[in-house]
């Protein structure tokens, strides 16, 4: 069930069998020569909505934009302040409270906005304590790193990474880039100024070797990502 799509009596319906949400929420940000800037909610917004349907759980529009100062050298890139993403964070939830949520489930897309979430969590759960919080980034589950080694070894790097592109290529493949990329990469995984960021990592990758990615491998990856985040947020309503 997708919040735009829907009419304020249905979310009133909705809340009667269920306090909980989906909240995806990525970046946008460049993702090197081949990645679309809009890769990370691109992905959090496609997994979210596939978890909603299996999970029958209420799915919000997507926060595209996260925290990504660092990524602000490169064109394209559109950033939030860590302050102001938690204001942003806060006013959504307070918003949902008001209806009757309680459970906020936030799909995440983007390693950047991982700190900040953690940290209005924790301001949020002293305003309103009857709330409670997860998150769940798509890429990071055991089974998501086993199938990411097999798939690429030791070139999935940090950033720009074969993975979140072939999923972008999955779910978008009209819009499959492809461009010349450099013989050597950066596999520092440090985050720098935008300025000593552009410099360290001059075409935007951080280790990785996006040229690996296939649109199968995207698939496998999508499918798998839903998979567990399902049980994520099963286990999620299960908490007491």
């Amino acid at each position: 069930m997708l919040l735009h799509l829907s009419t304020w009596q249905e979310v009133e319906a909705y809340l009667k069998r269920s306090p909980a949400v989906i909240i995806p929420i990525g970046s946008t940000e460049q993702h090197g020569p081949t990645g679309l800037i809009g890769t990370d909610f691109i992905c959090a917004e496609a997994i979210a909505r596939a978890v909603g349907e299996k999970a029958d759980a209420l799915v919000t529009s997507t926060l595209t934009l996260g925290m990504a100062e660092h990524h602000t050298g490169f064109a394209g890139t559109i950033s939030l302040k860590p302050s102001t993403l938690t204001l942003v964070i806060h006013d959504v939830v307070r918003s949902l409270a008001k209806h009757g949520f309680k459970r906020f489930f936030f799909l995440n897309g983007h390693g950047g906005n991982i700190a900040v979430l953690k940290n209005a969590f924790t301001e949020i759960a002293n305003e309103l304590p009857d709330t409670s919080f997860r998150l769940g980034n798509w890429w990071a589950s055991n089974e998501i790193y086993k199938l990411v080694k097999e798939l690429y070894g030791n070139q999935e790097g940090y950033h720009a990474t074969p993975s979140e592109i072939a999923v972008t290529m999955y779910l978008y493949p009209d819009s499959i880039k492809n461009a010349p990329l450099s013989q050597s990469v950066n596999k520092d995984s440090r985050i720098y100024s935008p300025e000593e960021f552009r410099q360290r990592y001059p075409d935007g990758r951080m280790g990785s070797n996006p040229a690996l990615a296939k649109v199968e491998h995207g698939k496998q990856l999508f499918e798998l990502a839903v998979k567990e985040l399902v049980s994520q947020y099963n286990d999620f309503l299960a908490e007491a």
